[in-house]
């Protein structure tokens, strides 16, 4: 998976942040469930205000009579190289909260920041473990709310290919192939600043 990764941290970092990446072709091999789970065990100790764990994640994988319903949770385009991944999450998050002390939902404001941090410890594990994840955000929203019956006040955040990297790069469509390298990010001093908002 790093072979054509020519990604250099400005500062340093453990090898793990610039070795993961989002590829899009996988090879064709199957994930077993207690793989999957560790992915997700990795996403459930990640940090959120209050300890509150908002996000909620429902998965199928390749070859489970849940599969081909949940291809069609992503939109055309995702399903046209998500349908080869081994395994489909959606990370969904709950938008309220119980405080401590209190017994009444209040509204969460942090309930997306916090499922991003657990989708980062999902994807980052997965790497480890030499898998790799694709994060999307072209999904059938209202799909996918009527298929999980899903109250109001859980929110759908996203969806994530998982699959062993490695494929055969003909199985892309052609517009993507090109693209299916290590993306670069932008400089550091572009991002972050000291004591003032400088962008």
């Amino acid at each position: 998976m790093t072979d054509l990764n020519t990604r250099q941290a400005d500062h340093p970092i453990d090898p793990q942040f610039v070795a993961r990446w989002s590829p899009r072709v996988f090879k064709d091999e199957p994930i077993p469930e207690a793989t999957l789970l560790s992915f997700l065990e990795a996403a459930r100790w990640a940090p959120s205000a209050y300890n509150a764990q908002p996000w909620r994640f429902v998965y199928a994988r390749r070859g489970t009579p849940h599969w081909e319903p949940f291809v069609g949770f992503l939109n055309e385009f995702n399903q046209r190289w998500a349908r080869h991944a081994a395994a489909l999450v959606l990370v969904i998050s709950k938008s309220t909260f119980t405080p401590p002390g209190s017994d009444k939902e209040v509204p969460a404001p942090t309930h997306s920041f916090d499922a991003g941090s657990a989708w980062a410890y999902l994807a980052l594990q997965a790497s480890l473990s030499g898998w790799a994840t694709h994060g999307m955000a072209g999904i059938e929203h209202d799909r996918i709310r009527n298929a999980l019956d899903l109250s109001p006040e859980y929110k759908i955040e996203a969806a994530i290919a998982i699959g062993r990297p490695g494929g055969d790069l003909s199985a892309l469509p052609e517009g993507l192939r090109a693209r299916e390298l290590p993306s670069q990010r932008e400089p550091l001093a572009k991002i972050a600043s000291e004591g003032r908002f400088a962008f």
